[in-house]
């Protein structure tokens, strides 16, 4: 996009390469969350709209060795050092013989002395009308530019004899036919998975420029949350682990910023202490506007907030703010309605702030295995996993609290804003686990 590359760090190259390792991008905008004047209710497609919109890469650069670029995010183009394959080679094992020689009928070639093998080139040429023994992988010696399969030959110590015509250049790769050298490897933007590494790696790149990992600080807030020794007024917290574990799982440094009472005091003390060590706060609670929403009313207070009535079930109150320069994105205190809106709405936050850029979830049409009623209004995200047929089952129950339907689940079935009457064998949308980094 235009404007983008300076944050992304293009043109740094030269920067990079007289030492200067890191670059810090600018910080988001005090009212990048506002929602127009007038917004109440926000439709999921509208809230979703604004963030990527107003979102950009928040962390600096590095370089890396390639070895520990496994989850990383390419910073900058990488280009191929070296064409993949780097010569014309022979994709299997055979005879080499340049093709011009040969024609209609039995063929029948005098072998040269030798052989050329993958890593044990033959260093002669090949006399046109003669041929050679050459394996897979093996570079074509000179005077070789067709290969035939050694099945498909007969064999004497001196000779071999096949039937032609022969396709000329058959069984054999073309120099930098997979990838030539100067080509784009893989894009700025691009997460390293293992297959990339494999393609780096062949093409010469030892190490990569990439953005430094994401911080993402997670912390629950609430006097009823506790981590052990629950009283009868209390409850164990379940989304603290849940957040660390997801941002672990999407490839961010997870960083457990603890629990907060709920008072001022604590939670700004817990901000502050974000703002020096994270880049991005995912809380839990506290995001509504009641007596005891002290996050919200903090945040609005001393930083900036924008409180999100989104129009969707489970979820709806979503806090998005800025602290001392970081942003904060409050997630409801239910732990279904906390890994929903994680799901759909912090999955694309986050990528999109370490530099990997906005992700959808992966949808399908399946059939339901279910039947349901539902009103206009919100969109509706109900817990569900495929039967041995396919089809969509839904948890039994659509209790916001009940926190066993989340484990039970492989997904969710996302139905539509509008009214809608779903009956078995309807098609709906499901969205595995899976396919929102969820494994």
């Amino acid at each position: 996009m235009q404007g983008e590359g300076w944050y992304l760090g293009a043109g740094a190259a030269n920067a990079v390469r007289s030492g200067l390792q890191t670059l810090t991008p600018p910080r988001l905008r005090n009212d990048c969350f506002a929602m127009p004047q007038g917004v109440a209710w926000t439709p999921v497609d509208a809230a979703l709209d604004r963030l990527r919109t107003v979102l950009h890469p928040v962390t600096g650069t590095e370089n890396i060795p390639l070895e520990n670029a496994l989850g990383r995010v390419l910073a900058a183009d990488v280009t191929a050092l070296r064409a993949n394959p780097p010569h014309a080679n022979s994709a299997v094992d055979g005879y080499g013989f340049a093709n011009a020689a040969t024609g209609p009928g039995v063929c029948q070639l005098p072998l040269v002395q030798g052989r050329a093998a993958a890593g044990q080139p033959f260093t002669g040429s090949v006399p046109s009308g003669q041929a050679i023994r050459i394996l897979t992988g093996a570079i074509l010696p000179q005077g070789v530019d067709t290969v035939v399969l050694e099945e498909d030959c007969a064999i004497s110590d001196t000779a071999i004899a096949f039937d032609g015509p022969i396709k000329p250049r058959a069984n054999t790769r073309r120099a930098g036919e997979d990838l030539p050298q100067g080509a784009t490897a893989l894009p700025k933007g691009h997460k390293l998975r293992a297959p990339d590494l494999a393609l780096l790696a062949a093409t010469g790149t030892a190490q990569v420029q990439t953005y430094r990992r994401l911080r993402v600080g997670v912390l629950s807030t609430g006097d009823e949350i506790t981590s052990r020794n629950a009283a009868p007024h209390q409850i164990y917290d379940a989304n603290r682990p849940m957040l660390l574990a997801l941002a672990t799982g999407w490839g961010y440094d997870a960083v457990d910023l603890g629990h907060a009472a709920d008072t001022p005091d604590h939670i700004r003390a817990k901000l502050d202490d974000a703002a020096r060590t994270t880049d991005v706060v995912l809380s839990s609670g506290g995001a509504s506007a009641g007596d005891e929403d002290h996050v919200s009313r903090l945040l609005s207070s001393e930083g900036t907030l924008s409180n999100w009535r989104i129009a969707m079930k489970p979820g709806r109150p979503l806090a998005l703010a800025l602290w001392h320069g970081i942003p904060v994105l409050g997630l409801p205190g239910n732990p279904v309605a906390a890994l929903t809106c994680a799901l759909i709405f912090a999955r694309p936050t986050l990528s999109t702030l370490s530099g990997a850029g906005w992700v959808e979830p992966q949808r399908f049409t399946v059939p339901a295995a279910f039947s349901k009623s539902k009103k206009a209004g919100r969109r509706e995200y109900l817990r569900a996993r495929l039967n041995g047929d396919g089809h969509a089952e839904v948890f039994a129950s659509e209790g916001s609290g009940r926190i066993s339907g989340l484990s039970w689940a492989t997904g969710l079935v996302e139905l539509p804003d509008d009214a809608a009457e779903i009956t078995p064998g309807a098609a709906v949308q499901y969205l595995p686990y899976s396919g929102m980094g969820l494994t």
